[in-house]
């Protein structure tokens, strides 16, 4: 799970608020950059951290990096084939698919962005646990009952993965996923039993809060822990790096 490496990774002593500020302002960056360069960077830099200051292991960061690459892959594809300006680069004979300059330009534009992007989105959420960026909304005077719902969003999240991973590994040990017909009805029980039992886990929730004398306010556990000024200075360093480059581009 993603928040077990942002509970233990090396950079957990660092200011949460100093990540989620290089981590959005770079999301940024790739998101406006006219060109692929400053992505590329983004991207590059972003992975380095990851691996060499978090020390999160490269083959977790690399099946995390699969998804969002098998998605870009495909929409790239799309765009190679739809977007016709420049010159002909490659025509499929007998079918109207072309691949023009304009087309391969802004299909690694693309890439690029989404490269950077999901990096820097990595970056935050294996380095950064859910409660610190709780404790930073709430400093930001983001009200109180969004970041309850959001708590209580994030908490039921791995209620659901727990029991229908149960429920999964128990129709596995009876066969129920041995044929086709099998297979369909036993996910349509898991469907059934695994609303029934997040419903009844969150009617315990609700119990245990009010027994727990709840007045309407979670308590978000959290400690603050200042930014260093060299901190600070390589961030706004590597930012205005990027920025440097994205411009010129």
């Amino acid at each position: 799970m993603l928040e077990d490496f942002a509970q233990t990774n090396d950079l957990g002593g660092t200011s949460p608020g100093l990540k989620l500020f290089l981590g959005l302002a770079s999301i940024l960056l790739c998101v406006s950059s006219p060109g692929p360069a400053a992505p590329l960077l983004v991207a590059a830099s972003m992975s380095a951290a990851i691996l060499a200051l978090a020390r999160i292991p490269p083959r977790v960061y690399a099946r995390l990096l699969l998804v969002p690459v098998s998605f870009a892959v495909m929409s790239i594809a799309v765009v190679l084939f739809v977007t016709g300006s420049g010159a002909v680069l490659l025509e499929v004979p007998g079918l109207p698919l072309v691949v023009t300059a304009g087309g391969v330009n802004l299909a690694v534009l693309l890439l690029a962005r989404v490269a950077g992007g999901m990096c820097s989105l990595y970056f935050i959420a294996l380095t950064t646990p859910m409660t610190e960026v709780f404790e930073i909304l709430r400093r930001l005077r983001v009200p109180a009952v969004f970041i309850d719902l959001a708590m209580l969003t994030y908490r039921f999240i791995f209620i659901l993965i727990e029991e229908a991973g149960q429920i999964y590994r128990s129709q596995v040990m009876r066969l129920g996923y041995g044929r086709f017909r099998e297979s369909v009805q036993s996910f349509g029980m898991l469907s059934g039993a695994l609303f029934l039992r997040t419903w009844e886990s969150g009617e315990a929730l609700v119990l245990a809060m009010d027994a727990r004398c709840y007045d309407g306010r979670l308590g978000i556990p959290g400690e603050s822990r200042p930014v260093s000024i060299f901190a600070l200075a390589a961030a706004l360093l590597y930012i205005g790096a990027v920025l440097a480059v994205s411009l010129k581009t």
